[in-house]
């Protein structure tokens, strides 16, 4: 399973997009500073993922999200991702 996810930095006020095939491992990278695109940016948190059985099916929802450099686009990915899992518990 590979994943696309999106972090968010509280303290930067910014959001990141990337894939991997292990989250956790992939998040504690990015908050230790392992990632040079987000190592300026203190803690992140995830907030959104998407499963992809292969990586290239990752990579290229990962570059469509990208190209769309819309900050509105990605907080409504997220807000529609917790809708339908309130849906789901209810």
């Amino acid at each position: 399973m590979f994943f696309v996810y999106i972090l968010y930095s509280k303290s930067a006020d910014r959001y990141y997009v990337g894939q991997s095939e292990n989250l956790e491992q992939r998040l504690q990278f990015h908050n230790s500073g392992g990632v040079f695109s987000t190592k300026p940016y203190g803690s992140w948190e995830l907030k959104y993922t998407e499963n992809f059985r292969t990586r290239s099916e990752a990579m290229r929802r990962e570059r469509e999200i990208k190209k769309r450099k819309n900050r509105r686009y990605i907080e409504n990915l997220i807000i529609s991702a917790q809708l339908a899992e309130s849906r789901a518990r209810d």
